[in-house]
């Protein structure tokens, strides 16, 4: 053989015992992440499984992870609390900045609930299972069903459960839920609202509105209604900036084409309710009665500044399936002038001028 081919040989073996080496080197680190091959996994104890055979164990500095029935590592051995949540989901705590926090994760390490909370409370009715979330910050909670997706698309300021009652309250109002085994249904809400400085409350307790109408779209209904009114009192559109419209939208403010109106004053609010009307389009449609306390500044026939109190009824109308197509389709008073006095009548006031004609002579 020659010097050449002997310079290639050697060559080749030397790559060969490379690539055993690192194929061996391969095998022996999966058998140790696996616990198969000569290294044990540090298992101190073994605790709860899942219905799939899973197993929570503790290693020998205290710490939780999940091992299969092989006892493979699943999850690393690195949370202080662990425990098997909803469908292939674990709720886990660490120490984070000096607090413990509590989120959820799932099989493959990644957070499924971010870890942001002091606690996570397990509530059931039935077979009707949820989550209270407690945020480390502030004293709010969140809502979430058995697999953890959330139940409504805000936090609570609160949220009390007795035996088949929960009541939930936000800056907007207080919300009443029946809980049993089949899951939450509102059956009663107090939702607030504030224009020009005057208070109200929508209430509502018709179990086919509220069937239909989530906390987010009451409280658009109301705030919205107050908007309008703001506007139709003021006559700026700025009112309804914030209020979603359409091109179609129509809005009037108050006695729009009385002349002898001074000023308009909103004094307070009574009897608001909400309806849901028949419609030419095939989304639902729902409108908000609210009657507006008003002062009155006028000028009378004699051109004389008067002022007179009066309740007024306005109509705010909205179609749209939830809170994110909520929109007004129109605004507007019953009434197109005020409740202004009967003007006196002149055979009782010819006759009052002859009886005091008669009382000085």
């Amino acid at each position: 053989m020659s010097k050449h081919m002997k310079f290639i040989v050697t060559v080749l073996f030397a790559v060969i015992l490379l690539l055993t080496a690192a194929i061996l080197k391969f095998y022996s680190d999966t058998g140790k992440s696996t616990g198969e091959g000569s290294a044990k996994i540090d298992v101190e104890k073994k605790l709860g499984s899942d219905s799939k055979g899973n197993r929570i164990f503790e290693d020998s500095s205290g710490l939780y992870g999940v091992i299969d029935t092989n006892e493979r590592v699943v999850i690393d051995p690195q949370w202080i609390e662990l425990k098997f949540v909803g469908d292939n989901l674990c709720m886990v705590s660490r120490r984070l900045n000096g607090k413990l926090m509590t989120g959820c994760i799932d099989y493959e390490g990644n957070i499924v609930v971010p870890m942001i909370y002091r606690d996570i409370i397990k509530q059931s009715r039935g077979n009707f299972v949820f989550y209270t979330a407690y945020p480390a910050a502030g004293d709010s909670c969140v809502l979430y069903d058995i697999n953890f997706a959330p139940l409504f698309r805000r936090s609570w300021e609160s949220c009390s459960l007795a035996e088949d009652e929960m009541i939930l309250t936000s800056p907007n109002g207080t919300y009443t839920y029946n809980v049993d085994y089949t899951g939450l249904t509102l059956k009663n809400t107090v939702v607030n609202g504030t224009a020009l400085d005057c208070s109200y409350q929508l209430s509502v307790q018709n179990t086919a509105i509220l069937s239909e109408l989530d906390p987010d779209m009451l409280d658009a209904l109301c705030v919205s209604s107050g908007k309008y009114i703001e506007y139709a009192f003021t006559g700026s559109r700025e009112y309804l900036s914030n209020v979603r419209t359409d091109e179609k939208s129509v809005f009037t403010t108050i006695f729009p084409d009385d002349k002898k109106i001074l000023s308009k004053k909103l004094t307070g609010f009574s009897d608001i309710r909400i309806y849901k009307i028949s419609s030419d389009d095939d989304k639902p449609h729902y409108t908000v009665s609210m009657t507006a306390n008003a002062e009155i500044a006028y000028t009378d026939d004699e051109d004389k500044p008067q002022t007179l109190e009066g309740s007024y009824r306005a109509i705010i109308e909205f179609c749209g399936t939830s809170a994110n197509d909520l929109a007004a389709v129109s605004g507007k008073f019953q009434q197109s002038t005020p409740d202004y006095p009967a003007p006196p009548d002149p055979e009782n006031n010819t006759e009052n001028q002859d009886a005091t004609a008669e009382a000085a002579g």
